[in-house]
């Protein structure tokens, strides 16, 4: 296939037709979260969708999970990647709605519906915490020393601690299901958390 044979024809040619089957690789992915879960997610079925041969998608990704996780992230918005807020805090609140935003679509509803039964050591479960967790909370750790450093929040504040406050609430709503992970949740979650680590006036 013309895609697989890209790497062979100089550098300049081949880098536009990778980048092309990357992105029919993970529209693929996406359309078929949509439409079925992630069950309906197979490296075959990618593959068919998106017109590229297994070995594309091999040279990306380890497994189906993998090429999922990154689909999700990339339907979240790449960490860095959009427009920045006026402050720091700024940035991490919209960073959480759109976190919000996503799992109350049917694409993050049908990953969390799978991540709800796997068991930690699963595939899909190590995916989504390299893939996806780790990506937001190092994006939010940033923002967070960046708040410090403008003075909005005290200086002796445990980041780490203060992270697992932020996510770990949005996440156990995710995961437990017992009730809607909507974007004004995120916007209440912060707020409690940043009320405790603001300075003093």
């Amino acid at each position: 296939m013309a895609d697989e044979a890209a790497s062979g024809g100089g550098r300049e040619r081949g880098r536009p037709r990778s980048q092309r089957a990357r992105r029919a690789i993970l529209a693929a992915t996406r359309e078929l979260l949509e439409e079925g879960g992630l069950t309906s997610v197979t490296v075959e079925g990618i593959a068919q969708r998106a017109g590229v041969g297994k070995p594309t998608i091999y040279r990306y990704w380890g497994n189906r999970y993998e090429v999922a996780m990154t689909a999700l992230m990339e339907a979240a918005g790449e960490p860095e990647a959009r427009v920045r807020a006026r402050t720091p805090l700024g940035a991490l609140k919209r960073q959480l709605r759109q976190v919000a935003e996503l799992f109350g679509s049917p694409l993050g509803r049908g990953v969390a519906s799978i991540l709800a039964s796997a068991d930690a050591n699963t595939e899909v479960a190590k995916a989504f915490r390299n893939h996806f967790i780790r990506a937001r909370r190092d994006e939010g750790r940033r923002h967070l020393v960046a708040a410090v450093a403008a003075g909005d929040l005290r200086d002796d504040v445990d980041l780490e601690l203060a992270l697992d406050l932020i996510y770990g609430s949005l996440f156990y709503r995710l995961l437990m299901g017992h009730d809607a992970l909507r974007p004004s949740d995120a916007d209440a979650v912060l707020d409690l958390v940043v009320d405790g680590l603001r300075r003093a006036t």
